[in-house]
């Protein structure tokens, strides 16, 4: 017995939109969703998926969540009418708990929720009990439940839609529905309410937390209410492009007018209800995200403001399908990834649709949704076929559409959409032709790259079934219970196979395409010969119609399954050998296949779930069962290399599978597949003649740029020019600059030595007061030391004294309580052996005091029944008169309950009209604390207005005082201008000598060029002269050429000497002249001249050029030395600047330190002079007096040798001027020293 196949779901191509919030982010780049019975993770980025199987025997999914640390996922499941919800890991995929409880009613969950902290679980049952459960998840104990019941009222829909946590506190619950809005709260082990909307009449379809007391809920209307503690704070209205209105005013004036809002909900059209229905709100850090009416997403901004909380962002469309014109498709799910780089939606039409989020706010333009995959079938796939020439699948569905998808990447390559519904198809194996079948006809359509182009179509009305041979030379058709055998070449009807008397549901091929194997509702199974349209074999079985097919390898064996629930394995197509059944009872075989090595059976149920049988059918149990779709499997195909099976059903799904066959190597289903592709002739021809024009668009294109690159050389060479004008004046200006400043600095240096002399003379004063102060101070502070040092020898002796003493009490007051403690020790152990004698006394006592109680007790228990008994006799006595007084009180009673029944009435109506005026009393209130709340906000404006008034004022004075201020610079400014005017003047005759220069410059430039122009056309005649020798010379070669040829012929004639001599003589005449030696020696002559006035010429263009090149090398070089002498002399002579701005500060704090003036300078420099004469004794004195003189003598050789430096610059400005052309400009050979060195030394 042969192992069963193992299949592996490789790819799931669709997604169920029918589960509630079927839509999550497991991390940045993973999104988690429902398709058919699996959970699958789609990798954005690696185009990737990975399945986690649900449950095998569920009935349905109904809802879904991931937990906030986005570890596990919990999916509520229908399980034998049962609900149950299954906890998954999602990174291991294993199941890790499972939730059931007896408190749930219903047969399913309509939402659940984890808490922020992923350690709860929220349940929310349906009708009948729509118990809501508070479960531990992770120890699988309930912690609260509740019965929810909706309002029963007008509502014949009344049901629950969605629970929530409050996302700061998990004891806080929320639970929405038709005409329902309720808060719960946690707490004791119970669920008690704690806030309901005021206004339950509006029918909310989903809500979202958008704050820890606050949320935002949606209707079927298409309203959004801000709701807070129970009260809507703001209303916004999805289809107004209006401002959103304040929900109080809006319900006070209609209270005014006495409407009430639940008979406007009771007359509103049912279409507007549907058409602007609020499907989901997501929330995110700027606003939220609402999924609202057709092909729309609005986005609304969060705003601070206590009249309007939301205000209307943008629209986010979906794209558009030209070809569905109704476009009423709705995201039913949406969410964000954890960074908000990506919004992915989930439509009604089981289409995943994505958008770039974190750059929605960057562009104006309409924000898209584009698809996460490919475009899914939305509907019933009805047929299916692989490819054997190409790895590709064609499927068709009720959708109206065909598509085909490249079943190794899992990609779609072409989608079809046409006007009716696709009934089957059919792939030729070459995977270039394609057959469809529509109710009208069956068309042949050309595979191109991007497209199906209609070929050949075929009066085949509501053809189901058709299937192209292996050979793909003809092709078989099911035209009502005909099979019609067309030619793929000739497109004739080869012939026609009747037997069916019912629906034909599968056709087959043998291998070698001889004979045609079919099956149908009539219960038959018919083997057909081509080549000859007989019927070679039939198994026919009334009781049983088959809806599948499968052909062993060897085609002598044929597998069907059908309406009896029984796998049927015909030999030779006509005596049944085996039949398996297939359980459970409720399980349908739907339809089978086998692969092309015959070893595995795959058999697709009426449950979604794919059998894999093993070999040969013994057992009906002896299988291995595989989750796949939800509904019953129409069709399922294996690949021609055996590699896949593919399967499609009734939930819209393809599925691959990777089939592993036990005892097949790889190597036996290698094979090379086809990679050409069609393309219609005026397809290719316009994309050639696109790519020409691109090429020519390229080429222009590259011609513009080069252009504007001339340009720009051009404008950069003109500006290169203009900055080395400007740098030849600025060296001109820093030339006279620098001689200015060299003269002010001779002058600051004598001044400096001045006030160096000044200041040593001052120091020296200084010193010998200090000096003096210093002495005195010194013999002060010596005596209070020694006063000190008494004082302290006596307060030591003092505490020492003090020690001795304490010690001494502390061990006497040691040995006293040592001996006190003692003793009463001895009492306390005395008086404890004396209370416990007194406790075993008492406990004596008690027990015989229990005793006696005990017994009293047992007698006044017998007393007391016989008294009891009694009484009970006498309480049925009067039980029995009591019941005849109630009947008559019954009757009191009915007349009672009729009149407060009517009382009733009248106290609901009071009631109502008691609410009306309530309500109306705070819509009045509420108009009045907003009329005050704005009096009180007008006030605070005029109060701001006030002050900005008074700072605006000050201000005004403030800006005159800087206009006085102001006015004065000007004044001094404009005395500053007039010396740089007169600068400007002289810059002015500079450039005047500069254009001058410019000017020499341009004609010995012509001159050059004129010489130039001479040389070429020299040149041009050397070459004339040189064409013309070649021509004589070529001339000269044709000649000899003939001499030799006519002297060859004379060679015949040797034998005959008199023709020979004569022939000679001819020879010598026409080719001999007289002049021949005369002109040989001409033309050397000529041709030596011409050789040396070329030679001559070659050399002095070579000279010409060389001198050219070297003089633009040489004025190339000059420009650049020159303008990096220009930079490095700008800035030298801005470091001069600064030195002497610093020299001149530093000198004028010198002369505010030392107090001397220009008046009072002799004086002081007499003063100092007769100080040193009186102190030259004092050692200090002296050494401070050299420091002074040898820091002089340093600044008078810095002095010096700067005045050699500066002599040095002017010497060779004025050498490299003479050489330069009369230009003149400073050496930059190296900078100058700082200034300051000398006194930052000092």
């Amino acid at each position: 017995m042969s192992q069963a196949g193992l299949l592996s779901i490789k790819q799931i191509i669709g997604v169920r939109s029918s589960v509630t919030n079927g839509l999550a982010f497991q991390d940045e780049q993973t999104v988690v969703y429902i398709a058919g019975g699996n959970i699958v993770l789609y990798g954005i980025d690696q185009k990737a998926q990975r399945v986690i199987p649900c449950s095998m025997s569920a009935q349905a999914l109904t809802t879904m969540t991931v937990s906030p640390n986005r570890r596990v996922i919990a999916v509520a499941e229908r399980i034998n009418d049962r609900p149950q919800v299954t906890i998954y890991d999602l990174q291991s995929g294993k199941r890790r708990k499972t939730l059931q409880s007896e408190l749930i009613k219903s047969n399913e969950i309509v939402s659940l929720l984890f808490s922020s902290d992923s350690k709860y679980l929220l349940t929310q049952g349906g009708a009948p009990d729509y118990a809501l459960i508070y479960w531990s998840w992770e120890k699988s104990k309930v912690m609260a439940h509740l019965d929810v019941k909706p309002p029963t009222g007008p509502q014949a829909n009344a049901t629950i839609n969605q629970v929530s946590f409050n996302p700061q506190d998990n004891t806080q619950i929320c639970t929405i529905g038709y005409g329902l809005f309720k808060m719960f709260r946690y707490a004791e082990s119970a669920l008690k309410p704690s806030q309901n909307l005021k206004q339950e009449h509006f029918n909310f379809t989903c809500h979202c937390w958008i704050s820890d007391d606050r949320l935002l809920a949606g209707t079927d209307q298409g309203k959004l209410f801000v709701i807070q503690n129970g009260e809507i704070l703001h209303e916004i209205k999805i289809d107004s492009k209006s401002e959103p209105r304040s929900v109080a005013s809006h319900h006070t004036t209609d209270e005014r007018l006495g409407l009430v809002e639940s008979s406007l909900d009771i007359n509103a059209s049912s279409d507007y209800i549907g058409k602007f229905e609020i499907k989901c709100i997501i929330p995110f850090s700027r606003g939220v995200l609402v999924a609202a009416g057709v092909n729309k997403v609005y986005m609304f901004d969060r705003v601070d403001d206590n009249r309007e909380y939301f205000r209307r962002n943008r629209e986010i469309l979906l794209p558009v399908d030209p070809t569905d014109k109704s476009n009423n498709e709705r995201v039913v799910s949406m969410c964000l990834s954890p960074s908000e780089e990506t919004l992915v939606a989930l439509t009604d039409l089981q289409q995943i649709y994505q958008l770039s989020f974190s750059g929605i706010d960057i562009t104006k333009d309409v924000a898209t949704f584009s698809y996460l995959t490919e475009g899914f079938h939305h509907a019933q796939v009805t047929g299916v076929d692989t490819c054997v020439r190409k790895q590709l699948i064609a499927t068709c569905g009720v959708d109206k559409s065909v598509r085909l998808w490249n079943y190794e990447t899992g990609t779609l390559e072409v989608c079809k959409e046409f006007q009716e519904e696709a009934y089957t198809v059919s792939i030729h194996p070459s995977g270039l032709f394609i057959l469809v079948g529509f109710s009208d006809k069956l068309k042949l359509f050309t595979i191109l790259i991007d497209d199906l182009r209609p070929f050949k179509e075929f009066s085949i009305r509501g053809c189901r079934e058709a299937l192209f041979s292996n050979g793909g030379h003809l092709f078989a058709a099911v035209h009502g219970n005909v099979i019609q055998i067309y030619s793929t070449v000739t497109f004739d009807n080869v012939t026609n196979l009747k037997g069916h008397n019912g629906k034909v549901r599968q056709l087959i091929w043998s291998p070698d395409d001889t004979r045609l194997f079919s099956c149908g509702m009539d219960g038959a199974v018919y083997e057909w010969e081509v080549a000859t349209s007989k019927r070679l074999h039939e198994a026919v079985l009334k009781a049983c119609g088959y809806t599948g097919l499968g052909l062993s390898a060897d085609s002598k064996i044929v597998y069907a399954v059908g309406t009896d629930r029984k796998i049927k394995e015909i030999v030779d197509a006509q005596q049944i050998l085996r039949e398996v059944q297939v359980i459970p009872d409720d399980v349908q075989p739907t339809t089978i296949a086998l692969s092309h090595t015959g070893k595995s059976l795959l058999v697709g149920t009426s449950k979604g779930t794919i059998r894999s049988y093993k070999f040969p059918l013994t057992k009906s149990d002896e299988y291995t069962e595989y989750i796949g779709h939800v509904g019953m499997i129409n069709r399922l195909r294996v690949t021609f290399q055996d590699e896949y099976a593919v399967s499609v059903g009734d939930d819209g799904l393809v599925i691959l599978w990777k089939l592993q066959e036990i005892g097949v190597s790889k190597k036996e289903k290698e094979t090379t597949y086809a990679e050409e592709i069609l393309i219609t002739k005026s397809d290719l021809e316009e994309k050639n003649s696109l790519i020409r024009e691109l090429k020519q668009r390229v080429a222009e294109l590259r011609e513009e740029n080069d252009y504007q690159l001339k340009l720009k050389e051009m404008n950069y060479a003109e500006r290169i020019r203009d900055l080395t004008d400007k740098f030849m004046l600025e060296m001109e200006n820093l030339k006279t600059k620098n001689t200015v400043i060299t003269g002010e600095k001779e002058k600051e240096s004598s001044k400096h030595a001045e006030q160096t002399h000044d200041l040593i003379e001052k120091q020296n004063k200084e010193l010998q007061d200090l000096e003096s102060s210093n002495n005195q101070k010194l013999m002060l502070e010596y005596e209070k030391y020694q006063d000190l040092q008494a004082k302290t020898q006596k307060t030591q002796e003092d505490y020492e004294r003090q020690i001795t003493e304490l010690e001494n009490r502390k061990e006497e007051e040691g040995t006293r309580q040592r001996m006190q403690y003692t003793a009463q020790l001895e009492k306390l152990k005395n008086d404890l052996i004396l209370e416990r004698e007194k406790n075993k006394q008492q406990s004596r006592d008690h027990e015989e005091t229990k005793r006696q109680i005990e017994e009293d007790a047992d007698e006044e228990i017998l007393k007391l029944m016989q008294t009891h008994e009694q009484a009970l006799i006498e309480c049925k006595e009067e039980n029995a008169n009591l019941r005849n007084k109630s009947t008559t009180f019954q009757r009191k009673v009915k007349d009672l309950e009729e009149s407060i029944k009517k009382k009733d009435t009248d106290l609901a109506s009071l009631k109502n009209e008691e609410s009306k005026l309530q309500n109306a009393i705070r819509g009045l209130k509420k108009d009045i604390e907003g009329l005050k709340k704005e009096i009180q906000e007008r006030d605070e404006t005029i109060q701001d207005k006030e002050k900005r008034i008074y700072e605006l004022k000050r201000k005004n004075q403030e800006l005159e005082k800087f206009k006085f201020v102001l006015d004065y610079k000007i004044k001094e400014l404009k005395k500053q201008i007039e010396p740089r005017e007169i600068e400007i003047k002289e810059m002015k005759e500079q450039i005047t000598n500069m254009e001058a220069e410019l000017e020499r410059l341009s004609k010995s430039n012509d001159e050059e060029k004129l010489k130039n122009e001479e040389l070429r056309t020299k040149l041009n005649a050397s070459a004339l002269a040189l064409q013309q020798e070649k021509q004589l010379k070529r001339d000269s070669e044709l000649a000899l050429k003939r001499i030799k040829t006519d002297i060859h012929n004379c060679s015949a004639l040797i034998t005959e000497p008199k023709l020979l001599t004569q022939r000679v003589a001819e020879i010598y005449a026409q080719y001999v002249r007289d002049d021949a030696t005369e002109e040989a020696t001409i033309d050397q002559d000529i041709t030596k001249e011409y050789a040396r006035q070329r030679d001559h010429l070659e050399r002095t263009v070579r000279s010409l050029k060389s001198k050219v090149d070297k003089d633009s090398d040489r004025h190339k070089m000059e420009n650049i030395r020159i303008m990096q002498e220009n930079v490095t002399l700008i800035k030298e002579i801005n470091d001069l600047r600064r030195e002497l701005k610093s020299a001149r500060v530093k000198l004028q704090d010198l002369q505010t330190a030392m107090g001397i003036s220009r008046k009072t300078a002799a004086r002081t420099t007499e003063e100092i002079v007769q100080a040193l004469n009186t102190h030259q004794g004092n050692h200090l004195v002296k050494e401070k007096q050299t420091e002074l003189e040898s820091l002089i003598h340093r600044q008078r050789s810095e002095i010096q040798r700067l005045n050699e430096q500066i002599a040095n610059i002017e010497s060779g400005n004025a050498r490299t001027g003479t050489a330069g052309g009369g230009r003149s400009r400073p050496s930059s050979s190296g900078q100058l020293p700082p200034i300051t060195s000398a006194l930052t030394a000092h």
